[in-house]
């Protein structure tokens, strides 16, 4: 009998997996810093626990330039990580790999940060996983690029009334190959896309 062929689901986190932090003193929203931040959004257990049910490694990609911009340390985005990862694992999904960027394009290029497939080619490497069986979920274009230059499917978490930080209010860019309001709806439509 043959080796099961590997495929894989890689996750974005801010947007897709966790919601955007909102400071109460200052009334800004931004990306989740502290494990205390970390808001999952309506239907990230079920899909997860969907698309792991149905095969797929489960992994993480995220762009988190905070450190770069000097807002928070590389230690604090660890952390937050590492403690999503955790919650997780409570509900018995697995995280495979998380791969971060802290680049920011103000500092100058990088190969890693989404729109560039840099991380999703790490994960799909390490892995040695079937791009076209394997997929890219995000919520904004730069997931869907990262996707379409690794050559993996592309899917979109797409609500336009999740928050005002959404980029994506005119309409899903692009086409990806999928997409829902939830990741439980992007989920489905994986499972049924094949």
């Amino acid at each position: 009998m043959g080796e099961r062929e590997v495929k894989i689901a890689i996750l974005d986190r801010d947007g897709t997996l966790i919601d955007v932090y909102r400071d109460e003193e200052t009334g800004t929203l931004q990306t989740a810093f502290h494990p205390s931040q970390i808001r999952l959004l309506d239907g990230v257990i079920s899909g997860l626990k969907s698309l792991q049910s149905a095969g797929f490694v489960l992994a993480m990609a995220t762009n988190q330039p905070g450190p770069a911009k000097g807002q928070f340390s590389a230690a604090a985005v660890t952390r937050t990580n590492d403690a999503l990862v955790a919650m997780l694992a409570e509900q018995g999904i697995l995280i495979a790999r998380v791969e971060v960027c802290m680049h920011h394009p103000s500092v100058g290029p990088c190969s890693c940060r989404k729109p560039a497939p840099g991380m999703l080619d790490v994960i799909v490497d390490a892995f040695g996983a079937n791009r076209r069986k394997s997929w890219m979920i995000g919520d904004a274009r730069a997931d869907l690029e990262a996707g379409m230059a690794a050559g993996v499917r592309t899917a979109l978490v797409f609500r336009t009334d999740r928050c005002e930080l959404c980029p994506l209010r005119g309409g899903p860019p692009g086409t990806p190959d999928v997409h829902g309001k939830t990741l439980a709806e992007v989920a489905s439509a994986i499972l049924a896309a094949g």
